[in-house]
C-alpha cells in the first residue's frame, strides 16, 4: 500500500522537511534582554577604566600642546632678542667686526626654524609614546627594535651623521655663509649654497665644488670682519722719505674721500714705514682696513693713484736690479768633437791587448 495510507501513531508529528530544518531561529523578545542586560553591565564594570585612560590622553595632549607653545614662544623671543641686539651694535666699531645685520637675521631665522622643529619633534614623540603606554601596550620590543636600527642605521651610514652634525654645527655657529669667499682647504671660492651635507662654493675659474661637511678640517673665511690692502712701494734709497710720505699721504685722503672708495675705506690709508733697505732702493709700505672682500681691489687703485702721483712728483718707481746677460764667448771648434781613443793607434798598449792571437803553423 502507499505510503500516504500509514496512520500516524498517537502523539507523534510528522518530520520536519529539509527547509524547515535549516531556517534559523528567531531571537526572542527575552534573548535581546539579556543581550542588553549583559552588554550594559559590562559597559557598567569597565566604564571606569575608560574615563581614566581618556583622562590620561586628554592630560598628556594638553600638556604636550602647552609646552610646545610656550618653549616655540620662548625660542621666538630668543631670536627677536638676538636680532635687537645685532641692530644695536651696526654702524659702530664692534659692528664692523660683525657681520650685517641681514644676514644675522637670516641667520637667525634659520637657527629659530630648526630649533622649533627639534622642539616639536620631540615633544610631539614623547607624547606619542606616553599615550601608546596608557593603552597597556608593551613598547620595550618597539624602543629595542629603534635602538638596533639606529645603531645599525649609525654605523653603516657614519659618513652622512658626520657631514651632518657638522653642517648642523657650522650654520650654529655660522662658520660662513652664501656670499662669503672661504678657503676649506681641500677647495677655495665664493659659497653659493650651504647645505646640512653638501657646501657649494664657485671658484676663481668658474668651477663649481661640490664639499662635503665632514671632510672640512679648517676654515678660513675672507669675508667676516674685514681685510686688509697692503701695497709696497719701491724708490731709489736717495730718496727724500719725508716727500714719499707727503706723496703718498695726500694720495690716500683724496681716495678716501670720493666714490665708492670711502665705502670700501674702513680706516685711514697709513704708511706704516720701511719694509725693508738694499743698497739701491727700499720699500716703503702702505696699508689700509677696507671691506671683507674688497682688498684686492683697493690694492689696484691705490697702486694706480700711487704711480700717477710719483710721476708728477718726479719720484721714479725702481723695481729689482735686472740680470746681468753675459756676454756670448767664442764658440770653441773642438767643443763638438769626441776625443781621441786609444784603440785608434795600432802601436798603443791598449791596441795591441786587443789584437786577436795568431795561431802556431802546423809542422809535418
Amino acid at each position: 500500500m502507499s505510503l500516504s495510507a500509514v496512520p500516524l501513531a498517537a502523539g507523534s508529528s510528522p518530520s520536519p522537511t529539509p527547509s524547515e530544518s535549516t531556517t534559523p531561529a528567531v531571537p526572542s523578545i527575552q534573548d535581546a534582554h539579556e543581550s542588553a542586560t549583559q552588554a550594559a553591565s559590562w559597559v557598567e564594570q569597565n566604564w571606569s577604566t575608560w574615563l581614566a585612560i581618556g583622562l590620561k590622553v586628554l592630560l598628556i595632549l594638553v600638556i604636550a600642546a602647552v609646552l610646545r607653545v610656550a618653549i616655540r614662544r620662548a625660542i621666538t623671543k630668543l631670536i627677536d632678542r638676538m636680532n635687537r641686539t645685532a641692530q644695536a651694535v651696526d654702524g659702530t666699531a664692534l659692528g664692523g667686526l660683525l657681520v650685517n645685520v641681514e644676514r644675522r637675521r637670516q641667520r637667525s631665522q634659520a637657527i629659530g626654524s630648526v630649533l622649533r622643529s627639534v622642539a616639536s619633534f620631540l615633544i610631539m614623540g614623547t607624547a606619542a609614546l606616553m599615550i601608546l603606554s596608557t593603552f597597556d601596550i608593551n613598547l620595550a620590543p618597539l624602543l629595542a627594535s629603534a635602538g638596533v636600527a639606529g645603531v645599525a642605521i649609525g654605523f653603516g651610514a657614519r659618513n652622512l651623521v658626520t657631514d651632518f652634525l657638522s653642517g648642523v654645527f657650522m650654520i650654529l655657529e655660522d662658520q660662513y655663509g652664501v656670499g662669503d669667499s672661504i678657503d676649506a682647504g681641500v677647495a677655495s671660492g665664493e659659497v653659493i649654497e650651504v647645505g646640512l651635507r653638501v657646501t657649494k662654493l664657485r671658484g676663481d675659474n668658474g668651477e663649481i665644488w661640490y664639499v662635503r661637511n665632514g671632510e672640512v678640517k679648517r676654515i678660513g673665511n675672507l669675508s667676516q670682519g674685514w681685510s686688509t690692502a697692503g701695497v709696497d712701494v719701491t724708490v731709489r734709497s736717495s730718496e727724500d722719505l719725508d716727500k714719499v710720505r707727503e706723496v703718498i699721504g695726500a694720495v690716500g685722503e683724496r681716495m678716501s674721500k670720493e666714490e665708492p672708495w670711502n665705502e670700501l675705506l674702513w680706516g685711514p690709508i697709513e704708511v706704516l714705514g720701511l719694509d725693508s733697505v738694499l743698497l739701491d732702493s727700499m720699500v716703503v709700505r702702505v696699508s689700509a682696513k677696507t671691506m671683507p672682500g674688497k682688498a684686492l681691489t683697493v690694492e689696484r687703485e691705490l697702486r694706480w693713484r700711487i704711480k700717477r702721483a710719483f710721476d708728477a712728483a718726479d719720484i721714479p718707481i725702481v723695481g729689482r736690479t735686472p740680470l746681468m746677460v753675459e756676454e756670448d764667448i767664442a764658440a770653441d771648434p773642438t767643443a763638438g768633437m769626441a776625443a781621441p781613443s786609444a784603440y785608434a793607434s795600432t802601436t798603443s798598449p791598449q791596441s795591441q791587448a786587443a789584437t786577436p792571437l795568431t795561431p802556431p803553423s802546423v809542422t809535418k
